[in-house]
């Protein structure tokens, strides 16, 4: 579709050597060709026909295609780093030359089922609708790509699990290619899984999918600008108030790590295959189940272990090198405290199973209100027992480290 639009007299330099748009352009021209697509008939047919060119390996199509993708990657790039999100990218073109393959192994185990027009399909158990390998028209769709991306996997790759996270809406999809990989023979159930996890949909107040007020899908770049932007005004404010330990010139660094750290909490901490409603104040607020707060959380316990060390010098780092660590456990918020440090292995067996990440979210707020609680009841520094109580907060420090590691949280010192 893009491919024929641009090929459009509208932008006869396009892939011709004048390629510099970024990718709010490349969002316009996609909802116009869009648009386009569902008025123009002949547009449409044309459209199909660019995709079964491309898939065979046209020249022309594939020069924009590349000029797409690049200008595509540039922009995602700037995402990822943000996020610090490394992948290994294998899109659709990747497995382009490995369908065709697929589909004669499929033939030749007699599992194609020839529909009107030519269309090459396979039915599996439970569903009425087959999955498409190969259009009338010869081209692929997604049934066609997923199919040979889930062989490569299971064969090239040799993966005994396989996790595809999409949209709720694709389950069933998914669910068909993994009896059709069984009705083929590549997978045996007892020493390979195959599993979806679904997402739902991020509303807004009005109930309705997530938009800016023009209607149109937020960016992500731009909701993870406002985190950012928001997060500076507020350390900003509280350097101004005297409530911070941090310098301006470490604000910029520090609300990136909070702002980008509360975007991803807020999504994480519910259970994947259910809607919720956005909130930029919901997200950042310093009460509550946020990162911001167990940011601050774990702030928190690094000042109390700096103030040990250097107003008492007591240094817990060095107590723990030198084995000379032990913990008493006498207060029952320091019993709770270490029943919760406790449960952290208990919380990773879980993940593993269903691979949840709300379960680490859980369990890291439950945590840091123990931790708080500790704290509040239990004077740690000049107390008679200030190196065991040092020595539980550097412990719980260890584990929320963790666990914001495991959720790609950044986590901050100073606040």
């Amino acid at each position: 579709m893009l491919i024929t639009y641009l090929k459009d007299s509208s932008f006869p330099n396009f892939g011709k050597g004048d390629d510099n748009v970024d990718i709010g352009d490349l969002t316009q021209f996609y909802k116009k060709a869009k648009m386009r697509f569902d008025e123009d008939a002949v547009f449409k047919k044309t459209s199909q026909l660019n995709v079964v060119k491309l898939q065979a390996g046209d020249e022309g199509c594939r020069a924009i295609w590349q000029v797409l993708c690049d200008v595509s990657r540039k922009e995602f790039e700037k995402v990822y780093k943000r996020l610090d999100i490394t992948l290994e990218e294998c899109g659709e073109s990747f497995y382009n030359d490995k369908i065709p393959p697929v589909i004669e192994e499929f033939e030749k185990a007699g599992l194609i089922a020839s529909e009107d027009g030519g269309a090459k399909c396979v039915f599996v158990p439970k569903y009425k609708i087959p999955l498409m390998l190969q259009k009338s028209d010869g081209g692929f769709g997604y049934d066609s790509t997923d199919m040979a991306a889930l062989k490569y996997r299971i064969k090239d790759l040799g993966a005994s699990r396989t996790v595809y996270i999409t949209d709720y809406s694709q389950g069933d999809h998914f669910q068909m290619c993994f009896l059709a990989a069984e009705l083929i023979g590549w997978v045996d159930p007892k020493k390979t899984k195959l599993e979806h996890i679904g997402f739902g949909t991020v509303m807004g107040d009005d109930g309705k999918r997530f938009k800016t007020r023009s209607g149109d899908t937020v960016r992500l770049v731009d909701l993870l600008d406002e985190a950012v932007k928001r997060m500076e005004t507020s350390l900003y404010e509280r350097i101004a108030e005297k409530k911070a330990v941090i310098t301006e010139e470490q604000v910029p660094e520090i609300a990136a790590a909070m702002g980008y750290g509360a975007v991803k909490y807020f999504d994480l901490r519910r259970n994947p295959t259910s809607n919720y409603k956005f909130s930029y104040d919901d997200m950042l607020d310093t009460k509550g189940n946020t990162a911001i707060y167990l940011l601050y959380a774990h702030a928190r316990l690094e000042s109390i272990i700096s103030k040990g060390k250097a107003d008492h010098n007591v240094d817990v780092d060095e107590l723990v090198k030198n084995k000379n660590a032990k913990i008493v456990i006498g207060h029952p918020s320091e019993r709770n405290l270490a029943f919760h440090l406790q449960m952290f292995s208990d919380m990773i067996v879980e993940v593993l199973q269903d691979l949840y990440p709300y379960r680490v979210c859980d369990f890291l707020y439950a945590l840091s209100i123990t931790v708080s609680d500790f704290v509040t009841k239990c004077k740690v520094l000049g107390s008679d027992e200030m190196e065991s109580r040092l020595l539980l907060c550097r412990a719980s420090a260890i584990v929320m480290r963790q666990c914001f590691d495991l959720l790609a949280i950044r986590h901050v010192n100073r606040i």
